[in-house]
């Protein structure tokens, strides 16, 4: 899809200053773009909480490596 849009350029020059193999603002928008809807994707840890039912007699430490 093609579009044009005003990018704030202090924002752009910082994205770049994080960014090794980005060289294009299409690239660093792309980027941008998949990250953000990469992070939407994770669900929150924290709606996890009361949800998860262990096993009584479950033992965490016996899953440690170098018990």
């Amino acid at each position: 899809m093609r579009t044009n849009i005003v990018l704030n350029d202090a924002l752009v020059a910082e994205a770049f200053k994080y960014s090794a193999n980005i060289h294009t603002k299409k690239e660093l928008v792309e980027t941008a773009l998949q990250e953000y809807i990469q992070n939407r994707k994770v669900k929150d840890i924290r709606d996890l909480k009361g949800k998860i039912a262990f096993y009584e007699n479950y033992n965490y430490k016996e899953m440690r490596i170098g018990k």
